[in-house]
């Protein structure tokens, strides 16, 4: 049998460790994406609220238009206002 450091020092334990670490490094870039990319969608959304109020829509049209909750969009208009 194999003490650990032995068995740290097999090519099959130094290959499962580095495909671990790149395997890692994708999902983390992948996490990174995906969560730029809902940030950027949600900040456009968000920058077109002021037009929409602008053009005389409600905090309910302006959700429903944007996909976005109620209290959300009520919450960035009383934030521009303040």
């Amino acid at each position: 049998m194999f003490n650990l450091t032995e068995w740290k020092q097999t090519k099959f334990y130094q290959e499962a460790k580095e495909e671990g670490k790149l395997e890692g490094k994708l999902e983390g870039k992948l996490e990174g994406k995906l969560e730029g990319k809902i940030e950027g969608k949600l900040e456009g959304k968000l920058e077109t609220i002021p037009l929409l109020v602008r053009l005389g829509l409600n905090e309910e049209q302006i959700a429903q238009e944007l996909n976005l909750k109620v209290e959300i969009v009520r919450q960035f208009i009383t934030n521009q206002n303040n």
